[in-house]
């Protein structure tokens, strides 16, 4: 018998056990007993069948796909995220389908991935209208926008505490001396962004001073090394960077230290946004604050799958507390007074 023709009909008559004991012995959380499900897997290995997962979705109208829309892979957070959370979604019997997608073609994309049935999704460094939102939730697919949110939208969204840990490290650089202080922004019209700078800006009214200058690199690492350069464009120089990721932030300290001949942190200090695993590296040893990927991810799975198995869409706001991991990258006060600005968030 060609392996491409055997069937489930066929397992069961050489198991000696119905079609639905097949059938439940291949979904995941099914329930079959442990001496059917070995029979059924040692018939299968013997005719070499393998479930055809697309023919079980159509007839039980369960895809067990969750869509991931991701708009770069550049910034090493979201490879790791998205490791994290393929592993966690596989957990629960369910597959990850990726998608990527360019700015401001998110919609298109989302209605490709909805052609999938699939019964999730999540949108990392990306976002959707709030019609397409909406048409998410009538259709009772959930949606939770990973590390991003808009306020009029009814998708649910995670974040880390933008505001409260830019905010932290930006108090660390002024507690330690620090008077001419920039900001390079990343994209502008991101949640992530805004929140971040306005952490920032906030440190700075708390202690009285004006930042040095703003420049914009756009979440990439041309246009952080850019925006660096501009800095280096007049006679005063900056004495710290706040830079709103980690991926940015590298390359101002390659441009401080390979274009502009200076030290990093003696003469610059510079800090980031993310706590990729590069920045633990020893040519960055990069000050940063902390987004912690794997409770992001476990809210995400949380919500999305609560909703999933509820068969109810409704808009719910998680942020998850950020910290500071302290390196090499910056010049900051006694230990003691890290600890407290840390504490006190």
């Amino acid at each position: 018998m060609a392996k491409e023709n055997v069937t489930s009909e066929d397992v069961a008559r050489l198991a000696n056990v119905s079609q639905s004991a097949v059938s439940r012995t291949f979904t995941p959380g099914a329930s079959v007993s442990e001496r059917t499900r070995q029979r059924v897997l040692d018939a299968a290995r013997e005719l070499g069948y393998r479930p055809n997962a697309l023919a079980r979705a159509m007839i039980s109208g369960r895809s067990r796909l969750i869509a991931v829309l991701v708009a770069y892979l550049d910034n090493h957070f979201y490879p790791q995220v998205l490791e994290i959370l393929s592993r966690a979604v596989q957990e629960r019997g369910y597959q990850v389908l990726l998608f990527l997608t360019e700015r401001g073609t998110q919609d298109q994309m989302v209605q490709k991935m909805l052609q999938y049935q699939v019964e999730g999704i999540v949108m990392a460094s990306a976002d959707m209208s709030s019609s397409l939102a909406r048409e998410c939730a009538d259709t009772g697919i959930p949606v939770v926008l990973f590390n991003r949110y808009v306020t009029s939208s009814l998708s649910s969204s995670v974040t880390s505490d933008n505001v409260g840990g830019a905010r932290m490290v930006t108090e660390l650089l002024i507690a330690a001396g620090h008077q001419r202080i920039a900001y390079i922004a990343g994209t502008e019209d991101s949640s992530t962004n805004q929140d971040r700078e306005s952490g920032f800006l906030q440190a700075m009214e708390r202690g009285g001073l004006l930042p040095f200058r703003r420049l914009v690199g756009d979440y990439t690492s041309e246009g952080a090394a850019r925006a660096a350069r501009k800095l280096f464009d007049n006679g005063e120089l900056p004495d710290a960077i706040v830079v709103a990721n980690d991926h940015m932030a590298f390359s101002v300290i390659d441009v401080i230290r390979d274009e502009a001949g200076l030290r990093v942190p003696e003469d610059i200090s510079v800090v980031g946004f993310d706590d990729v695993p590069e920045a633990g590296w020893g040519g960055y040893k990069l000050t940063t604050v902390r987004q912690p990927a794997d409770v992001m991810i476990e809210e995400t799975v949380r919500i999305l799958f609560d909703q999933i198995e509820r068969g109810e869409v409704e808009r719910r706001a998680v942020i998850v507390p950020a910290t500071v991991s302290v390196r090499r990258s910056a010049r900051l006060p006694d230990p003691g007074s890290v600890a407290r600005i840390i504490e006190a968030g």
